[in-house]
C-alpha cells in the first residue's frame, strides 16, 4: 500500500488524479488472475498440490506486478493494489497458495525497502491471513459470489483499520487523504478478480464432469476428424481394442483396428454421413466377436462445415443373445399352443385379455370375434349374453351376472358349462401371483355325453334292480329297502303306518287251469288293480313273492288301509277275470291289513309284516276273498268283500 512515507503541503492536490491513474494497476491485477484463469485448465492433469503452488506462485507475481505499477500519491509515498491477489489467493487457493504468494511479495517488499516496509508486511500477513479465514470459513462447500463481496469488504475494512492505526499512516494522514480510492478499488479489484475466479472454477468443474462422463461412460464413445481418424476415445474403447491410453488410438483409424472389408464398409458409412450431415442411428456393427448398436451425428464449427463427426456405440451382445434366445422360445411356444387342443387364455389382475390361442376363440363360436387381445371379460360376458352361447343365463339382472361372473375369474375353480348346441365346455381357471388369470377351455362333450348316458345307465339299472320284470311295480328287494326307510320314518314322527298283504286265491289252479302265460297276464291286472287303489306318491305297491303282494301305506290309519283295500276288491272284480278252478268263479284276492303307530315301529317294525301275514293267512282259512284287519295290539274283524 505504501512504500514510504513523506507528507507534503501539496499532497491533496494529487488526489485528483488517483482515480484516473489507478486503472493501469486494476487491469494488470485483473488481467493476471484472468490469465490464470484461461491456463489453469493445463494444471488439471497435475496433482491438487501443484495447482495450488502455481496459483500461489501467480498471485504472488500479481501482488508483485501491482507494486511496481504502484502509483505516486506524494514523492515517496505509493499506493497500489497488492492486497487483492493475496487475499484471493488465500481463499481459492487455501494455506499451500496462501504461503507462496505471501512469500514471494514480502520478500519483494522487503527488497524495496522504505520507511514503511514493516507497515506494509503487516498489511501483507493480514491480508493474507483474511483469505484463509475465508477459506475456512467455506472449506464445506463451494464458494459463491456473496462469499467474494464479504471477502472484498472485509479486507477494506483491514485496509481502513490499518490506515488508522499504524504509526507511519496515521502521521501521513493518510485515511483522510486517501482512504477512499484505496478501499474502494482494493474492494472492486477483490470482487472483479473473485468473480473472473469463480466462474473458472465452475467451468472447470462442468468441464471435469464432461470429461468424467465422457471417460467413464458404460459406452464406446469417441470423436473422429474428416478423415475418420480417432481424435479421442474413452476408456471402454481402449480396452474394446486392447490399447493402455487415449493416445495410443489417436490418430489411428478403422483401417488400423478391423480387417479390410469391415473397415471399407465403416469408412464409407461414415464418409457418407459426414457427406450428407444426415446422423446414423441404432446402426448394428459385429466387431471383435460382439455385437454393437452405434450412433453417429457429424460435427459441424461456426461456419456449419462438416469437420468430424462423434459416436457412441452400445454393446448389446449379451441382449442380442437374450433376444434370439426369447424369440426362439416364442416361436417355440407359439408352436406348442397351436399343436394343442386346448383353448388357452390370459388375463390381467384387471381382466383384460392379454394372451389367447385360436382355440380359445373357436371354442366359443357365438362369442370368439368378441375375444381378442385387449377385450375386458365384462364386454366379452355380454357378447355371450347377447348370442344366448350359454345356458343358464339369467333373462333378468344381466348386468349383476355380468358383474358376479367376472368377478369369479380370479379366483382358483374348475366349472363346466354348456352351449346353445349342447356341447360341453370344461373351464380350469389358476391365479397367478401378480394376479394374473390363466383359463384353460377343454370341449367336453364327448365325455359329457358318456357321463349323462352312463349315469341314464345307472339310474335303468338300478330301475331294473328294484322292479319286477313281470309287473312293472317293486320288487320284494326295494320293498324291504322302503319298508325300513318309511317306518323309520314314521316312527321318528309318530304317525300311523300300515300294511296291505295280498295274496290271489286259487292262484296254482289258475295257472293249472289256463297256463302260466294267463297266469302272468293275472298278476299284471293284479298289480294294476292295487296301483290304481293308491293316490299318493309315498304309497308304495310292490310284489312281494309268487301271487303274493304288499302295500305300504306311511302316515295312514287302519281305516284308510281299509278304504284301500277296499277299493282294490272292487277294482279286481270289475276286471271279472274268469276262473273256473274257484268257487267265486273268478278272480278274487284275499287281504291281510296291519297298522302301527310310534313305539311298536321303535321297537320291532317287523310286528307290521307279521300280523299282515297273519291276517292274510286268517282271511284264506276263514274262507278266501275277504279283508282282515290286524294290529299289533288288537285284532279286527274280519270282512267279507264277496
Amino acid at each position: 500500500m505504501i512504500s514510504s512515507v513523506h507528507v507534503l503541503e501539496g499532497g491533496s492536490n494529487a488526489v485528483s488524479g488517483i482515480w484516473t491513474q489507478f486503472g493501469g494497476n486494476l487491469s494488470f491485477v485483473c488481467l493476471a488472475i484472468s490469465l490464470w484463469a484461461h491456463f489453469s485448465i493445463q494444471f488439471q492433469r497435475s496433482s491438487a498440490r501443484q495447482e495450488k503452488i502455481a496459483f500461489g506462485i501467480v498471485a504472488g507475481a500479481a501482488s508483485i506486478g501491482s507494486i511496481l505499477l504502484a502509483v505516486e500519491f506524494n514523492p515517496g509515498l505509493y499506493i497500489d493494489l497488492r492486497f487483492s491477489p493475496l487475499a484471493l489467493a488465500g481463499m481459492f487457493g487455501g494455506p499451500i497458495a496462501a504461503v507462496f504468494a505471501a512469500s514471494l511479495a514480502m520478500a519483494f517488499r522487503f527488497c524495496v525497502g522504505g520507511a514503511a516496509m514493516v507497515d506494509g508486511l503487516i498489511v501483507i500477513a493480514v491480508a493474507t491471513g483474511l483469505g484463509l479465514v475465508a477459506n475456512f470459513w467455506i472449506r464445506k462447500r463451494s464458494p459463491r459470489l456473496m462469499d467474494v463481496g464479504l471477502l472484498g469488504l472485509a479486507l477494506a475494512g483491514v485496509l481502513v483499520v490499518s490506515m488508522a492505526t499504524l504509526p507511519t499512516l496515521v502521521h501521513a494522514r493518510v485515511l483522510a487523504i486517501i482512504g477512499l480510492p484505496m478501499t474502494v478499488l482494493n474492494c472492486l479489484a477483490t470482487v472483479l478478480c473473485g468473480f473472473v475466479l469463480l466462474k473458472t472454477q465452475q467451468w472447470a468443474l462442468e468441464r471435469s464432469i464432461l470429461v468424467t462422463a465422457f471417460s467413464q461412460s458404460p459406452d464406446y464413445l469417441y470423436v473422429k476428424d474428416r478423415n475418420s481418424r480417432f481424435i479421442t476415445v474413452n476408456e471402454n474403447m481402449i480396452r474394446l481394442y486392447r490399447f493402455k491410453t487415449t493416445a495410443e488410438m489417436t490418430g489411428l483409424s478403422d483401417f488400423n483396428l478391423l480387417s479390410r472389408p469391415l473397415a471399407e464398409e465403416l469408412y464409407y458409412l461414415e464418409q457418407q454421413l459426414m457427406d450428407t450431415g444426415v446422423p446414423l442411428i441404432d446402426s448394428t456393427e459385429h466387431i471383435e466377436g460382439r455385437s454393437l448398436l452405434a450412433s453417429k451425428v457429424p460435427l459441424r464449427d461456426r461456419q456449419g462445415r462438416v469437420i468430424g463427426l462423434a459416436g457412441v456405440t452400445r454393446d448389446i451382445t449379451e441382449r442380442t443373445v437374450l433376444e434370439r434366445e426369447l424369440r426362439e422360445s416364442k416361436n417355440l411356444l407359439s408352436h406348442a399352443m397351436a399343436g394343442m387342443s386346448d383353448g388357452i387364455a390370459m388375463y390381467d389382475s384387471k381382466g383384460f385379455l392379454v394372451f389367447c390361442n385360436e382355440q380359445y376363440r373357436t371354442a366359443f363360436p357365438l362369442s370368439g370375434d368378441a375375444r381378442v387381445v385387449g377385450a375386458h371379460i365384462s364386454d366379452i360376458l355380454r357378447r355371450v349374453a347377447e348370442t344366448n352361447e350359454r345356458t343358464g343365463i339369467p333373462d333378468n339382472g344381466l348386468e349383476e351376472w355380468i358383474k358376479v361372473a367376472s368377478a369369479a375369474l380370479h379366483s382358483n375353480k374348475d366349472e363346466e358349462v354348456q352351449l346353445y348346441n349342447g356341447d360341453w365346455r370344461s373351464i380350469r381357471t389358476r391365479l397367478a401371483e401378480d394376479g394374473t388369470a390363466m383359463a384353460v377351455v377343454s370341449d367336453v362333450t364327448a365325455t359329457k355325453q358318456a357321463e349323462i348316458a352312463l349315469r341314464l345307465s345307472a339310474e335303468q339299472l338300478k330301475s331294473l334292480a328294484e322292479t319286477d320284470g313281470l309287473t312293472g311295480i317293486v320288487n320284494r328287494r326295494a320293498f324291504d329297502e322302503a319298508f325300513a326307510r318309511e317306518t323309520t320314518g314314521s316312527a321318528r314322527k309318530n304317525t300311523p303306518f300300515s300294511l296291505l298283504m295280498v295274496d290271489i286265491d286259487r292262484f296254482k289252479a289258475y295257472n293249472d287251469t289256463y297256463g302260466h302265460p294267463a297266469g302272468d297276464q293275472c298278476l299284471r291286472v293284479v298289480s294294476k288293480c292295487l296301483r290304481q287303489s293308491v293316490s299318493r306318491p309315498a304309497d308304495i305297491v310292490a310284489r312281494y313273492g309268487g301271487e303274493e303282494f304288499v302295500v305300504l301305506l306311511p302316515a295312514t290309519s287302519a281305516k284308510g288301509a281299509m278304504i284301500v283295500a277296499e277299493q282294490f276288491a272292487r277294482l279286481l272284480k270289475q276286471e271279472n277275470i274268469v276262473h273256473s278252478g274257484s268257487e267265486f268263479g273268478r278272480v278274487t284276492a284275499s287281504i291281510g291289513i296291519s297298522c302301527a303307530t310310534g313305539a311298536t315301529l321303535r321297537v320291532n317294525p317287523n310286528r307290521l309284516l307279521t300280523e299282515a301275514d297273519a291276517a292274510l293267512y286268517d282271511a284264506k282259512t276263514q274262507g278266501r276273498n275277504r279283508i282282515l284287519a290286524h294290529s299289533p295290539d288288537e285284532r279286527h274283524a274280519m270282512k267279507d268283500v264277496g
